[in-house]
């Protein structure tokens, strides 16, 4: 088989996901390689400098692959991404960077699945979503239904400022929590302001008081 191009190559591989994600290529500098898909476009082209508080950026930075939400504020759209850098001898060369359509671009709702059809939740009335019985469950203020999405897809997609993991099974809205209250081993439980109470795991513990600063 004739040689085939590293450009040619990234075209292919554009190609299968076309319709959802968007391919970069950075050096430690700059982006190389860009190819839109159908649903995002952050407008990137050969040449552009890599901007500070991208995620090709962090990863170029910590020489580690960083997957995160990213605001409106740096490319003018949201979006979530995962930068994975590669290296040649110990040496950073660049990152390769997937780029997914946030779930908050163009909507702000959780459409779930109830007894008689579907209900789109807005992001501000979801308590908290559990993972049980293989489904997700998202608990709103007086409603609740599933979802088809799991939940470390949930917390890649949902706004990350107020939707924190607190457990393998939970991941909690912050502006819902009540009150909070110590448990045993270095645990907590969170009292919902819809009367539930969801456990904050050991694991997940000081990465949880580190980020409600307490």
């Amino acid at each position: 088989m004739e040689s085939i191009t590293v450009v040619s190559l990234l075209d292919v591989i554009g190609e299968l996901f076309s319709d959802e994600i968007s391919i970069a290529v950075s050096n430690t500098k700059e982006y190389i390689y860009y190819r839109p898909s159908k649903r995002i476009d952050l407008k990137i082209r050969p040449g552009d400098p890599l901007r500070e508080g991208t995620i090709a950026h962090k990863a170029s930075i910590t020489k580690q692959k960083v997957s995160e939400f990213i605001n409106r504020d740096v490319f003018g759209i949201p979006y979530h991404g995962m930068a994975v850098p590669f290296l040649h001898e110990e040496k950073l060369e660049g990152c390769v960077t997937a780029i997914f359509p946030a779930l908050t671009d163009g909507k702000s709702v959780v459409t779930v699945r109830t007894q008689d059809g579907w209900m789109p939740i807005p992001f501000s009335q979801v308590v908290y979503l559990e993972a049980r019985d293989k489904k997700t469950y998202v608990h709103a203020e007086e409603r609740s239904g599933t979802h088809k999405y799991s939940l470390q897809e949930f917390e890649f997609l949902l706004p990350k400022d107020y939707f924190i993991r607190c457990h393998r099974s939970f991941l909690v809205n912050v502006n819902h929590i009540k009150e909070i209250f110590p448990d045993t081993h270095s645990t907590f439980l969170l009292s919902m302001d819809n009367g539930d109470r969801v456990p904050v795991s050991q694991s997940y513990s000081s990465y949880f008081r580190k980020l409600l600063g307490f």
